[in-house]
Formats: structure tokens, C-alpha cells, sequence
């Protein structure tokens, strides 16, 4: 396994410094992120920062969270993810996993997105445990964002369920075209299955179309889009987005057995 440079024993370690570091850790979404979780343990550890672990299933990842600062309410926590895309079959004209410079832009597999974030997080952690803080900054480093997010929500129910104060504010620096977003649209995906009777098309009283009734909600959320487009924005936290309401579509369909028969499913 990787072991820690010179810059995880070096509580002064600049932004650049710990980049480099976490460049050469090639922490792809498939494999293991333990050798620089230990990297970064040490990091804060040499800054007097202790973390906690909370590790995956499996065995073979771990997200992490740290704090700095009092016990109080109103903290900020610095969130980032740990995990990169891979570099198979691409064309690199450097070392990936080597921070490189080049007119003057850094290289490497997750600079942008989000070992730069991370380095900065970390930086800014350990400057902040010399200072004298009113309120707590948080840390919180996950695994597996880079496949659906499909690990962070265990690291929140482990903060929430730890005995840090809740904080008040959090800053994912995930790079979104490098712009502030201040809120995200959630949404809600439904696979509806819809079963039919099957007869003759010449039957057609006698049977029933699946694919006929699924064309009612498919109008109903023709509807609900156009009766959600004709309101005001429903609150203030709305009002900001592009468009300020709520949107229903459709996006896959299939089903029927034939042209001459109503449809089963």
C-alpha cells in the first residue's frame, strides 16, 4: 500500500503540496481508496486533527469526517469525494497520476474534479486548527460519487448519529462548469407496470389495452405540467430555478404483442 510523503508529516503543507499527493493516489471508482484515506488521516493527525472512519461493507473503501473548532452549533462542513473516473483507453500525454504543470494548468486524473476541492478542504482544515474558531469547520470526504452517489448517505448518518454538532452550512465542492449553484432540482423516478386482457383487436370492447390506459397518466402528466407551468412559483426557494416548477415526462416505453391485439403489458 501507499504510504504517506513528506507533505502528510508537514503540518504547512500548501494547497499544491497535498494535491500532489492525492494525484498519485489512483483512487478509481472500482478499487479500493484506503491508501489515501490513511494519507489523509495522517495529514490531519499531523495537524493535531483526529477523524474518524466509516468504512464500506465490503471492507475495501472508507468515507471519512473530522472537525476542528468548538463543539457549538452553526459549523460548516467542507464535503468532497474521494473516488475518480478511469483512465482506460484514454489518451494521456502525461502520467495521471502525476500532478503535472503544463502553461500553466495542473494535470492529473481528479485535479478538478475533486482532489482540487479536497487539497483545499485539507489545507483549509489544518490552518484552521491554529485559529481560534467561534463556530466548528467540518470534514467530510466520501467514497463511490463518482457511480451514482451510492455510498455518501452512510457517512451522513454517521455525522448525524456522531457526537458532532450538527452543522449549519455545507460546501460540496464538486465542479459544476466552476460556478456557485446554491441548490439542486431533486428528482423521483417510477417504473409503473400496467396489465392488460388480452383479446382481438376485433374484440376490442371485450379486452382491455394496457397500452391504452398507460396513455391516461402519460396525459395526466401533460396536464400536471401545464397546470404546474400556469402557477407562481410555489416558494421562494423555487422561484430562482429554470423553469420554477415541478416537471412530469416520460421517458421510456414499451409493451403490446401485436397490431391485432389489445395489449397484455
Amino acid at each position: 500500500m501507499t504510504t504517506p510523503d513528506s507533505a502528510a508529516l508537514n503540518p504547512e503543507a500548501g494547497p499544491r503540496e497535498i494535491l500532489q499527493s492525492l494525484i498519485a493516489f489512483p483512487t478509481v471508482s472500482r478499487d479500493t481508496n484506503l491508501p489515501l484515506v490513511e494519507w489523509v488521516e495522517a495529514f490531519l493527525a499531523s495537524n493535531g486533527i483526529d477523524s474518524t472512519r466509516v468504512m464500506s461493507p465490503c471492507g475495501t473503501k472508507a468515507h471519512l469526517y473530522a472537525q476542528v473548532g468548538p463543539d457549538a452549533p452553526g459549523g460548516v462542513v467542507l464535503s468532497g469525494h474521494t473516488d475518480v473516473v478511469p483512465v482506460d483507453g484514454q489518451a494521456w500525454d502525461t502520467d495521471p497520476w502525476t500532478l503535472t504543470e503544463k502553461d500553466g494548468r495542473l494535470y492529473g486524473r481528479g485535479t478538478c474534479d475533486m482532489k482540487g476541492f479536497d487539497a483545499l478542504a485539507l489545507w483549509a482544515m489544518a490552518r484552521a486548527s491554529r485559529l481560534l474558531l467561534t463556530r466548528p469547520l467540518q470534514l467530510a470526504f466520501s467514497y463511490d460519487e463518482e457511480v451514482g452517489c451510492m455510498a455518501v448517505a452512510d457517512l451522513v448518518e454517521a455525522m448525524i448519529g456522531s457526537d458532532l454538532p450538527r452543522a449549519e452550512t455545507v460546501i460540496v465542492g464538486e465542479p459544476s462548469m466552476m460556478k456557485v449553484v446554491t441548490g439542486h432540482k431533486g428528482g423521483l423516478g417510477v417504473h409503473v407496470h400496467i396489465r392488460g386482457y388480452e383479446v382481438h383487436s376485433s374484440m376490442q370492447p371485450y379486452g382491455v389495452s394496457a397500452i391504452m390506459e398507460g396513455a391516461r397518466l402519460i396525459q395526466w402528466c401533460n396536464e400536471m405540467n401545464a397546470a404546474n407551468a400556469a402557477d407562481a412559483p410555489p416558494s421562494a426557494l423555487a422561484a430562482p430555478f429554470d423553469p420554477p416548477f415541478t416537471t412530469l415526462h416520460v421517458g421510456v416505453i414499451s409493451g403490446g404483442t401485436a397490431h391485432n391485439i389489445t395489449a397484455k403489458d
